[in-house]
Parts: C-alpha cells; structure tokens; sequence
C-alpha cells in the first residue's frame, strides 16, 4: 500500500488529498493539523447564532478549476450579497468598480469546503498534531510530532504550512542537503504579509449598501472591512457583524499589543470609515492575529524539482504567490495530480 503523510489541513492539502484519493485509490493518507479545524486560512467560528469567516473572506469564482471543484461540493453553498466599495487614507467611502464576479462562502462557513474534500476521501486527519520533525531514510518519510511520537514510513511527503514554518520545518530534515538548502532558502525568500483581524458583533441592523470595503491607497490603517450579515445564513435578522482586517504594517507593529486595546482602535476606526458612531461600542468582539497571512510572492521557479524527486511536495498559495482562496485549491489540485502521476 502507498503511504502518504500531510503536515497541514489547509484547502491546498485538502485538494491534493481529493485528487489523490481518486488516482491513487490504493494510498492511505494521513494528515498532521496543529489546530483544531481545517481549512487554514479559510476559518470559520460560531459566536451563539452567528458564523463568521474570520480569515480570507470568500471565494472567488474567477478560476475555472477552483470553481469546478467547488460545484461537487455545492451543499450548502451561498452567494454574498452586495459589492465592494472602496476607502481612501482619510477614510472616505467611494463606490468601487462593477463587476460580475461571484463571491461565495457556505451557509456553514469556508471551513466547510476543507470539511467537504476530506469527507469525500478515506484520508485520517488528526488534529492538535503538530509536527516538529521530519527525516528521510530508506527512501521514506517520517514525521516526529510535538509529544514525541513517530508517524510513517511515507512514500510521499506533502507540507501544507506557510513558507517561513515549511522552511523552519525542512531545515533540519535529513535528506539530500543540495535539494533541501535550495528549497529552504527559495521559501525563507517568500514574502508576506501580516493581518491582524478584529471581529465585531452588534444588536442591530447596519444599513449600507456595500458587502465590504477595501483601503485601495494602502494608507490607512484599515484594509479591509466586510459584514458577514451579507452572507445568507451568518448572522441572524436585526444584528451585524463586521470583520475589520488591520494593514500589513500596523498589524506587525501592533501584534504583540493587548487584543482588547487592538479591538477598540479597530472599532473606532471602522465607525469613522462607516460612519456610524455606534460601532465604537460592539455588543461582543473576537479577533485573531495572522503572522504569515498573505504571501506577496511566490517560490522561485525550478526549486521544487529535486525535492519533488525525493517524494517532497509543497503546496500552498505561497507556492504560486497568490494569497487567494482559488490559488490555493488551483495549487493543490496540480499538485495532487503530480504526485499521483509520479506514484
């Protein structure tokens, strides 16, 4: 039998998987998640009656195979409502381009798209797993978790976490040292960008024409702000939601801050852009920080050929530089055909 290890449950690890348990029906795959959920990026959380994505916010509908996918799986599957207008450095509200483009979510949440991929294979995902070792011997793979214990022999190695932690994470690895240094220093030149995220609930109903707004100058401290009441089956009548994501820069300078000082400055903000001063005050709030949230380049071109030859393949939207949803599932679903051809 083909053994096959994953460390990550992202969406690019959960399309490989799909496309690897149909080619190669005799394999067993086992994936390693640190976190209690799938999907990476693409979260989701409950709050009482609300869903909200807290971390990448839709998928979009502009790849032909990212949305070929997501047809299969079209349960519970919405559309969200309302455009994307934009916000200059001073906070003034514009009407953004028209576009037809789709955006899409699941009543459940993005999650559920991860939830549906694995569900459709024999794959085991063990969750709260983290892996802090990798070696090579005899032509295989192993995994050494954080508790200790060993997980394989694989004859095929996928690694589904940002560059910086695949990097930390291969560094030490025992395998053929010109293919690994190269592939370490192609993903520690991976840059990206990092997002702090301030979620915030009220008790009544906002009334605004757009779905989400985005800082289009790149000057304020604010670059995304988005209402989850838009997406059909998130957030109960007469209530709002409003998912409020910091810019690179101040979300690196103010990461380490107390969250609940973030979280007041980011509602202020957002009832300045809005402009409703009730926002300042949110009925309950979350947050989430995102050290390596949005990869704003990819890996170098031609690295991944002598890892591949060892049976190592990466996947992620930082392997293709595009910090899009559809990126990730394209780069998972060419990945997981790859493998299963050299299989």
């Amino acid at each position: 039998m083909t053994e096959i290890g994953v460390v990550g449950a992202g969406a690019a690890a959960a399309a490989a998987c799909y496309v690897l348990d149909g080619a190669v029906p005799e394999a067993s795959i086992t994936v390693l998640e640190k976190s209690g959920g799938v999907c990476g990026r693409a979260a989701t959380r409950r709050q009482g009656d609300v869903t909200y994505d807290y971390g990448a916010n839709y998928l979009k509908d502009d790849d032909e195979r990212a949305l070929d996918l997501v047809s299969e799986f079209d349960d519970g599957l919405v559309e969200v409502a309302g455009d994307i207008d934009v916000f200059d450095r001073t906070g003034t509200v514009s009407e953004g381009r028209e576009s037809d483009e789709r955006k899409l979510t699941y009543r459940t949440g993005l999650t559920r798209l991860a939830k549906h991929l694995f569900g459709a294979t024999d794959a085991t995902v063990h969750r709260r797993t983290r892996v802090e070792g990798v070696a090579r011997a005899d032509g295989s793979w192993t995994l050494t978790d954080a508790d200790g214990e060993r997980w394989g022999p694989f004859d095929a190695l996928l690694c589904n976490p940002p560059a910086p932690q695949t990097a930390d994470l291969l560094a030490g690895a025992d395998w053929d040292t010109e293919a690994r240094d190269e592939l370490v220093a192609a993903a520690r030149d991976v840059d990206y960008r990092t997002v702090w995220t301030a979620v915030l609930g009220y008790e009544f109903e906002l009334d605004r024409p757009y779905y989400g707004l985005v800082n289009t100058d790149k000057e304020h401290a604010v670059g995304w702000i988005s209402r989850e009441e838009c997406k059909p089956g998130h957030v109960p009548d007469g209530e709002s939601v409003l998912v409020v994501q910091a810019n690179g820069e101040w979300s690196a300078g103010r990461y380490d801050e107390p969250p609940a000082d973030n979280v007041a400055v980011l509602a202020d903000y957002a009832a300045d852009i809005v402009g409703d001063g009730r926002l300042t005050d949110p009925a309950w709030t979350d947050h989430q920080g995102w050290r390596y949230a949005l990869p704003e380049s990819g890996l170098r071109t031609g690295v991944l050929g002598g890892a591949e030859d060892a049976g190592l393949y990466c996947v992620g939207d930082w392997v293709v530089g595009e910090a899009r949803l559809h990126a990730a599932l394209r780069n998972g679903l060419d990945t997981g055909e790859r493998l299963a051809y050299a299989l």
